[in-house]
């Protein structure tokens, strides 16, 4: 059997940790399996480094970032190779180059285009635990890029399906996937089981258990994904095609902090513009996630969208340069916004589900700002400062952990 186990920063923040993830891994190894491990960086050391290089440029270049951020996951895979060796179990950490993780050229948010497995196999074949470092790959120049924040966990996914994996687990700091982040809504209940298309757009909408690209790469390959916590052996949530028990009306409540709001008022009433908007930011790769436009009225009409909180600046920036182009009379921007929304496969068959959302925080006295909907999911724009008691409100209203 062939298992990809990832561990992300806080399971391998310190020395104790590190043992722990080592003697973990031997577990698995002494049973017969073949292991491979993807790490992130240890404990803080990426935001750590990404305050080094703001101090020493606070608008730092996208390559060299990538340069500076891979040395993390390097670190970490060294070491957990070094405790590995000391506990008496042959182990080899090898980064982006090694293996060829080959991926697109945006610096900061690239994506896995292919992965050379033949290395890997090779050490597998010679009876090592093969540790690689999460979160980066290599583009058609042979520069470093990295896959964006939370990219260890695609990273795994993507090595899962590449070898064709029995299993792939990743380890948290948390027992599972719950109806709700637990530090925020105390009596949140774990999930046994979630299908790929919830836990997707949970994990859009501000779940922090897996990264969303992730996700996407496990429905596609139907790789076999387990969520569980590092720091205990409770069983975890697993993440499947179809969940075997009737579908809950709601699966769950995410809710994310990092959004901000463009609005564009008084563009022309006419085709074509809102094409030109999302098209000049889609090709600087600039995420666009809620949408509302509002009614033309004489020959006008407003467009408002989310954007990450950190992309914000530079979505104005590519505005304000073409704000002709686009006929807006005024770009509005606001950072202290927050999206919660509600996931659930259920909802498809229930008409009562976005009212009830929408009566929770009306009682709490929660404006809403912008509202988008698919079939299995309702996400509200409101201000950040409401989002954990919208979140608590939302969870209760549903009772979710029942």
């Amino acid at each position: 059997m062939l298992i990809v186990k990832k561990f992300g920063g806080s399971s391998v923040a310190d020395k104790d940790r590190i043992m722990n993830v080592a003697r973990r891994c031997i577990e698995e190894y002494k049973k017969g399996h073949e292991v491979v491990v993807v790490l992130s960086a240890m404990g803080d050391t990426t935001d750590d480094l990404i305050a080094k290089a703001k101090e020493i440029n606070p608008t730092p270049p996208k390559r060299e970032m990538d340069m500076l951020l891979v040395t993390g996951e390097q670190m970490s895979v060294a070491l957990l190779s070094i405790a590995l060796d000391a506990l008496g179990v042959p182990a080899v950490a090898l980064n982006a180059f090694q293996v060829a993780m080959h991926t697109t050229s945006v610096h900061g948010n690239a994506r896995l285009k292919r992965i050379d497995t033949e290395r890997i196999q090779h050490e597998l074949d010679d009876k090592k635990i093969v540790v690689i470092t999460g979160f980066q790959g290599m583009d058609k120049y042979d520069d470093f890029t990295t896959l964006g924040r939370g990219g260890s966990d695609t990273t795994a996914v993507a090595l899962a399906a590449a070898l064709h994996a029995d299993l792939c687990e990743i380890y948290t700091d948390v027992d599972g996937v719950y109806t709700a982040d637990p530090r925020v809504v105390p009596n949140a209940r774990k999930l046994e089981e979630i299908t790929y298309d919830e836990m997707l757009d949970m994990a859009t909408l501000g779940a922090k258990v897996l990264h969303n690209r992730s996700v996407e790469l496990a429905k596609k390959y139907d790789v076999q994904l387990v969520v569980r916590s590092s720091l205990n052996e409770n069983e975890g949530t697993v993440v499947k095609e179809e969940v075997e028990v009737e579908k809950k009306l709601i699966s769950g409540v995410a809710a994310d902090k990092n959004a901000a709001r463009i609005s564009l008022i008084g563009v022309e009433d006419k085709p074509g513009i809102a094409f030109k908007v999302f098209n000049m930011l889609a090709k600087e790769n600039i995420n666009i996630d809620i949408i509302l436009q509002s009614v033309g009225r004489d020959g006008t009409k407003d467009i408002s969208f989310t954007v990450e909180k950190d992309c914000l600046d530079e979505a104005i920036q590519i505005i304000e340069k073409n704000k002709d182009k686009m006929t807006a009379q005024k770009v509005e921007s606001e950072r202290g916004v927050a999206k919660v929304s509600i996931v659930g496969a259920g909802m498809m068959t229930d008409p009562g589900v976005a009212a009830k959302m929408f009566e929770a925080l009306y009682n709490e006295g929660i404006n809403i700002k912008m509202i988008s909907t698919s079939e299995i999911r309702i996400t509200v724009l409101i201000d950040e400062l409401d989002a954990d008691r919208a979140t608590r409100a939302v969870h209760n209203a549903f009772k979710l952990e029942e």
